[in-house]
């Protein structure tokens, strides 16, 4: 489990292939990790999504351990 005070960002962004690739690579070479998703929907009730791009509705955030923070971006190519 990673505790607030250990967790480090290693990737932030809307998409979804990305966020998919970096989940992958790190799953591979066992790196354990979390990953929060948040909704850029609000106030979309009246106004709708017709003409949003689809990637740009949600924000994808991926966390790991402190101690495999160097390992992790060189990972994933950061």
């Amino acid at each position: 489990m990673i505790m607030f005070w250990n967790k480090r960002e290693v990737f932030v962004g809307a998409s979804m292939n990305d966020f998919n690739r970096v989940m992958n690579d790190l799953a591979a070479d066992g790196i354990y990790h979390t990953y929060k998703v948040v909704s850029n929907m609000e106030g979309r009730g009246r106004t709708g999504t017709f003409g949003v791009d689809p990637d740009l509705l949600r924000t994808y955030y991926v966390y790991v351990n402190r101690k495999d923070l160097e390992k992790a971006l060189h990972l994933i190519g950061r």
